[in-house]
């Protein structure tokens, strides 16, 4: 259509009344701080371990506190059923099995096993794009405090753009925990104490610019180590009729609470609690006993196994998420998600600028924080643990209810439908040769395309030595450990 030059004089006068307009928004918008982030991960907690996951003898009131403000997902999967592939998830956004970091690092061994596994990168390469990288670039101060577990010092947070990190490890108590930087520690100070007295310092030098903060906890993990006071509180509390109840590891899941407690606490102090992100969740399943024997101190029933296990123990963790305005307060989600959306995530989030990085394989979890009951754009999720744990090597493929196990040694398919079958007890596969075929098929294009490294048949098999395992560095058998109590407290 011609304009005339009436219609060119209409047309710029509505343009001149926009202009403001556009302009204030814009500004309001710039105006508005960009969230802070808060991202708990703990060490080997299993799905029912917090009371709002079912559990009966624990004391998490800080964590369900932080369920009934945001949204609480009950089918969220760690990628791995170990800790460092599961890490290098959260770090890349990507399948581990892109980076052929698909063991803890450094791994275990058993050479005369049916199968030769993979070899296990050793650490995160620098190259990857972190979201302490990301979030940096979308002008937030960053920092990690707690267990890397993703290579040598050489590889630590601190050359992978957290700009503040400390990473220790070892055991529960000091001195016996390992600081990186040397940092001064309080004599017998208990580990998840100080790692979150850190984070809140963090937290209050940084509370006038946008922040993101990673506490990676150490516990749940074993050695099991836990303060005397909060020992005798379970033992002397009466214990449900079923279950693995277990005072000294309760005492544990208490001292994490007690951290979630006090994060939280600090933000309300410093008013930063509307805008801000509390994430909480674990990177793989409980740990029922030590690798070596020892008491059985937990349970991840009804999910079946363990950590080091494809089935639900190993990989189903809990996620909390809360974001006053944005989460939907008190709700839960039952998408399944797993931790590689984490780092689009935090991308939405930070609204962070698009550069060219790393694929990413995630999805951002951010419209299911808004509508939990809506879904993501994808039709499965995918796991690669080639390796020998509690388990033997295999890969896994949840797509809607449907779930498929594949074992390498020896071809073994089980099919489980998740609706009906949390427990995963009764193998379908044979019954449902159909969806059987068709999520194999799924399986192995997926490996495909993310280059995943298989096992090959290992010529020096021998069924008598086939479950030693061994020290890569030193070429000889690791001693058997007696069935001894595991360590209570310091």
């Amino acid at each position: 259509m011609k304009l005339t030059s009436l219609h060119q004089r209409l047309l710029f006068a509505v343009c001149l009344l926009l202009i403001p307009a556009t302009v204030l928004q814009a500004e309001q918008k710039s105006a508005t701080p960009k969230p802070n982030i808060v991202f708990i991960l703990i060490d080997d907690m299993g799905w029912p371990d917090p009371v709002s996951y079912g559990h009966q003898f624990h004391e998490t009131p800080h964590i369900d506190q932080l369920a009934s403000d945001g949204v609480r997902f009950t089918d969220f999967y760690a990628a791995c059923p170990v800790c460092s592939p599961t890490r290098a998830s959260i770090q890349a956004g990507q399948y581990q099995a892109r980076l052929h970091l698909t063991d803890f690092i450094p791994g275990h061994w058993r050479p005369f096993e049916k199968l030769i596994v993979p070899e296990n990168a050793p650490y995160l390469p620098l190259d990857i794009v972190t979201p302490g990288e990301l979030l940096q670039s979308a002008g937030y101060n960053t920092a990690y405090f707690g267990k890397w577990h993703l290579g040598p010092e050489s590889h630590n947070p601190d050359q992978q753009g957290y700009q503040t990190s400390l990473v220790i490890g070892g055991r529960h108590f000091a001195p016996r925990f390992r600081t990186t930087p040397r940092t001064e520690v309080p004599d017998k100070a208990y580990l998840a104490d100080f790692l979150t007295d850190k984070t809140i310092e963090f937290i209050k030098q940084n509370q006038s610019e946008p922040f993101f903060v990673q506490l990676s906890h150490y516990a749940v993990h074993i050695p099991l180590e836990a303060k005397q006071q909060m020992i005798r509180k379970y033992q002397q509390k009466s214990k449900p009729d079923s279950g693995i109840n277990n005072p000294v590891y309760a005492a544990m899941v208490a001292h994490v609470d007690d951290s979630v407690g006090r994060i939280v606490a600090a933000l309300d102090e410093l008013k930063l609690t509307e805008n801000t992100v509390v994430i909480f969740t674990s990177d793989n399943g409980g740990l029922r006993q030590s690798f070596s024997g020892g008491d059985i101190v937990s349970t991840n029933a009804p999910l079946r196994d363990e950590k080091g296990s494809l089935y639900e123990g190993g990989i189903r963790v809990p996620l909390i998420i809360k974001w006053p305005g944005v989460a939907a307060a008190g709700k839960t989600c039952a998408e399944p998600t797993i931790s590689i959306d984490f780092w689009p995530t935090f991308a939405e989030i930070s609204h962070a600028p698009p550069q060219k990085h790393q694929t990413i394989d995630g999805l951002s979890l951010v419209p299911l924080l808004k509508n939990p009951n809506s879904h993501l754009n994808r039709d499965a999720i995918y796991f690669h643990y080639p390796h020998y744990h509690h388990s033997t090597p295999a890969g896994a493929i949840r797509a809607g209810d449907w779930k498929l196990i594949e074992f390498f040694a020896d071809g073994n398919l089980e099919l489980y439908n998740l609706k009906s079958d949390l427990s995963e007890s009764t193998n379908l596969a044979l019954r449902n040769p159909e969806k059987t075929a068709e999520l194999q098929q799924k399986l192995a294009n997926w490996r495909t395309s993310v280059g995943a490294a298989l096992p090959v048949k290992n010529p020096e098999y021998d069924p008598a030595r086939a479950s030693q395992f061994w020290n890569r560095r030193t070429n000889q058998p690791v001693p058997e450990r007696k069935k001894t109590r595991l360590d209570q407290t310091n």
